[in-house]
């Protein structure tokens, strides 16, 4: 049985990346995998809930109930964390572009897009508020200027450091939606 967390670095095969024919187009979906570092960042801080989730076991054995119970409630907001953090990224689907951040997600229907395009520019590295040079999957919209709108990918994310090829298949992917649904 293979596990796909572990095989998302094997070599690109376009049957398998790209959407089967009676996929619903309706249904959202990320066109791409999460990168290593999401992966791991995620996994580090499920392991994390786990000595939280262990501690209010023997909180509960040795300690009062309420403890126990806000012990609990740390841990499983823990878990809530991690899995929101697995589920960042870009969606697409026939309705529109969706991106999800951790605490807010915001869709742009197709007809509010005019294109989506791969741009040089500085970008932020994992997210900090460091920058360096680096490639951006940007979105026009019609109802927002270019500067308003950050950017969906990019090369210097939790998705695709050191990934620039993985980079190029997601932004490819998410230009093809563009381009079939966009602008209608």
């Amino acid at each position: 049985m293979p596990l796909p967390f572990l095989t998302a670095d094997r070599t690109f095969e376009t049957t398998a990346e790209s959407a089967l024919p009676y996929d619903d187009p309706d249904r959202w979906r990320r066109p791409y995998r999460p990168g290593p570092w999401r992966v791991g960042v995620a996994a580090l801080v499920l392991l994390l809930a786990s000595f939280v989730l262990f501690a209010a076991v023997l909180t509960a054995l040795t300690g009062s109930p309420a403890d126990a119970g806000v012990v609990l409630g740390v841990g499983l907001a823990i878990v809530v964390g991690a899995l929101r953090l697995l589920r960042m990224g870009v969606w697409v689907s026939r309705r529109g572009l969706r991106r999800t951040g951790f605490l807010v997600t915001r869709t742009a229907p197709w007809a509010r897009v005019v294109s989506v395009r791969t741009v040089q520019q500085p970008v932020r590295w994992l997210g900090l508020p460091r920058t360096v040079q680096g490639q951006a999957l940007a979105l026009v919209r019609k109802d927002r200027r270019p500067e308003d709108t950050p950017p969906l990918l990019t090369t210097h994310g939790l998705d695709f450091l050191g990934r620039p090829m993985a980079f190029d298949r997601a932004a490819d992917a998410v230009e093809a939606w563009a381009a079939e649904y966009g602008g209608r």
